[in-house]
């Protein structure tokens, strides 16, 4: 946001310690401070290229989880792959590759090339017909495929297909069958994915220990449930996208008694998760839940709003509902302030909107009117 990419030389140490062993899931340690040490910029390269290590498919190992760690025997003999982390190290390697061409700084024809690779990839192997898999178990069966009789969508690797720029038909009717199939507009829910594991012969892993609808195993779970919500964004669907975010707003799931008596948690704060499960169904989870917090907070400015700050400029592009014809934020960055006044254009004249605004630190406060289509 500020443009300072000095941050990147900075030194700092490296964490230290040994190598989990075969029979080893995970380990709870306080780990040491290395003697060794380098810039973050290292840190960033040496990060990359412990994730590149890939299966049959191409695709990236998942080990014993990946943004789910309850599907943590899905990869745990060291072949399974996850479908989601293909999209989100393209996702990364692309926007990393940019910030390194900008540095004149090498790797970056090594990232753009390993996104290319992963792309390749993903449509060649999980694409399921209508929507995308989730991952591969260790022996290759699918999850998140029609074949499964359990977990036969996750909302995950539809939502990031549009994050990451599929092919545009493939990334809408993903999305569109994870609408269809994940989203209960009644109980004012946007599930992880399903059914919820129960009975089938697959071990995905400890999740499976969950009741069917409660927490990561087919309930929702608001961190990914957000990201639905920014894929709408990014379709440019903003009627959508807000639809969504008041079913995850947590007001709106106490904003009559009979709802409060139902959901049981504070209402003023976001739940990690809401349960689908036919006896709980709506009640809260885990509240101040700040992953599920922070990307709420982003979706809201940075995709619904439309807020982008760079370096010195601040930008607004919604995508808001077609009865939004203005709204209002203050910016401060050090002493200045800009009040600004976002409206709807109404006027064809032919000339572009004026929809950015140089952040000129005088030290002053500033009304601004900036307009939007």
């Amino acid at each position: 946001m500020t443009g300072d990419r000095s941050i990147l030389h900075e030194t700092t140490s490296f964490l230290q310690s040994s190598p989990l062993r075969p029979d080893e899931h995970e380990r709870y340690e306080e780990p040491t401070v290395s003697s060794e040490s380098a810039t973050l910029l290292e840190h960033c390269r040496r990060t990359f290229q412990h994730a590149m290590q890939y299966g049959r498919h191409g695709l990236p190992l998942m080990g014993c989880g990946d943004w789910n760690d309850g599907m943590s025997r899905v990869g745990e003999g060291g072949e399974g792959e996850s479908v989601w982390l293909a999209w989100f190290q393209i996702v990364i390697f692309e926007r990393f590759a940019k910030l390194l061409h900008e540095l004149n700084a090498s790797g970056a024809e090594e990232l753009e090339a390993q996104s290319a690779k992963l792309r390749v990839a993903v449509e060649e192997h999980a694409w399921d017909g209508h929507w995308y898999r989730r991952a591969f178990f260790d022996d290759g069966t699918p999850l998140g495929s029609q074949q499964n009789d359990e977990c036969k969508i996750d909302s995950l690797p539809q939502s990031w297909a549009v994050i990451a720029g599929a092919p545009a038909d493939r990334a809408r009717e993903a999305f569109q069958a994870a609408m269809d199939q994940l989203v209960d507009y009644e109980s004012a829910m946007i599930c992880l994915f399903t059914p919820a594991f129960d009975k089938t012969k697959l071990e995905p892993g400890y999740i499976k220990g969950y009741l069917p609808g409660v927490r990561e195993n087919g309930g929702q779970y608001t961190h990914a449930a957000l990201w639905m919500v920014q894929a709408a964004a990014e379709l440019g669907d903003g009627n959508l996208a807000v639809s969504l975010f008041d079913l995850l707003n947590p007001i709106r799931h106490s904003d009559t008694e009979e709802l409060a008596h139902r959901y049981k948690v504070e209402p003023y704060v976001v739940a990690a998760d809401v349960y689908f499960n036919e006896q709980h169904k709506g009640r809260g989870g885990w509240t101040w839940y700040t992953g599920s917090a922070a990307w709420m907070y982003r979706v809201a400015i940075e995709n619904i709003l439309g807020i982008q700050v760079t370096k010195d400029k601040l930008l607004v592009h919604p995508v808001v509902p077609d009865d939004w014809q203005e709204f209002r934020f203050t910016y401060r960055r050090n002493s200045t302030t800009w009040n600004v006044h976002v409206k709807r254009r109404t006027t064809t004249d032919g000339t572009l909107p004026v929809n950015e605004l140089v952040l000129d630190d005088d030290g002053q406060p500033h009304d601004v009117e900036l307009e939007f289509e």
